[in-house]
């Protein structure tokens, strides 16, 4: 493959699939360090409903009503969770399982029952994306990143993802000291002032906004393994949480760099003939190098330790 085509055909699918797992990692951490890592899980499920019934109520696959329609379905989980949680006192996990399996469910049998044939939105792209052809073609090499008529021929997804990794890099770094609190002590962040119950929704919400902005490229895949994968490999290599952020985002890129470069490559390099899912191999690197953690990791034989400020 010469400079041309890398940067048509690769450079593009391979920047939204680095992007999309470093947006799901980052607040991944504080779902896992809360022993909420199966809120991830759930989220990448529920927004399926909110981006069905936006389109639904708009016509039309668009980035701001699928925003809003799985940020609304996110916090509709949450209130789900929590009052079957009370109402049929279960363990969170049970109450977490129920609502997201049911809605997912609903979000499928939307999409079965609504007339979707005009837009590319179906069962298999909301499992796997479209990852494989979200290619620039306007590009003619590495010039075309300074030529605006290159650059308008981007795919949305790019300048879309883009945009919320920067948002809740901001909200990571905004909310710091609250998040990291709250993370660690809930009990002294109340004493503090801040407000918990408020800061843990935002952190779903922040969640179900990073799932939909990837989950439209990549698919629900690596939306779960993103969230859950990186944050919890970079758990079992340090105890303090800057450096758990760091070992998260690089582990992230790793996957999403090296499942990009297999799917392509690999079937080849074993004597296959087609390439395979980019988003499946993503979240299979993904899966192995938090099993290489779990292995090897300096951090693997805490037993339920708190990691340090």
């Amino acid at each position: 493959m010469n400079t041309a085509e890398f940067v048509a055909l690769t450079l593009s699918p391979l920047l939204i699939s680095v992007l999309s797992a470093v947006t799901c990692a980052l607040p991944g951490n504080f779902l896992v360090l809360r022993r909420q890592a199966l809120i991830g899980d759930a989220i990448s499920h529920v927004v399926l409903p909110g981006i069905v019934a936006a389109f639904l109520v708009t016509g039309v696959v668009s980035a701001w009503p699928m925003l809003i329609g799985a940020a609304g379905a996110a916090v509709v989980a949450v209130v789900l969770i929590e009052a079957v949680r009370r109402l049929g006192r279960i363990e969170p996990g049970a109450a977490m399982g129920v609502v997201f399996t049911a809605m997912f469910a609903a979000g499928v049998l939307a999409l079965e029952q609504s007339d979707t044939s005009s837009v590319h939105l179906d069962v298999e792209h909301a499992l796997y994306g479209n990852l494989e052809s979200l290619i620039w073609l306007d590009a003619t090499g590495w010039s075309s990143l300074w030529d605006p008529v290159a650059l308008a021929g981007l795919p949305p997804e790019l300048g879309r993802i883009a945009a919320v990794c920067l948002g809740v890099a901001a909200f990571t770094l905004i909310f710091w000291r609250p998040l990291k609190i709250s993370t660690f002590d809930e009990g002294f962040a109340r004493t503090l002032g801040i407000p918990t119950a408020t800061l843990g929704i935002a952190l779903v919400v922040v969640s179900a906004v990073a799932a939909v902005a990837a989950f439209d490229a990549v698919g629900s895949i690596i939306v779960i393994a993103m969230f859950i994968c990186p944050p919890a490999a970079a758990r079992l290599m340090t105890d303090r949480l800057e450096m758990q952020i760091a070992w998260s985002v690089g582990f992230a890129i790793l996957s999403a760099v090296l499942g990009f470069i297999l799917a392509g490559y690999g079937p080849l390099w074993l004597g296959g003939s087609n390439a395979v899912s980019a988003a499946g191999m993503i979240a299979t690197v993904s899966g192995l190098v938090l099993a290489l953690a779990a292995v090897f990791g300096p951090c693997r034989t805490r037993s339920g330790a708190s990691a340090q400020g």
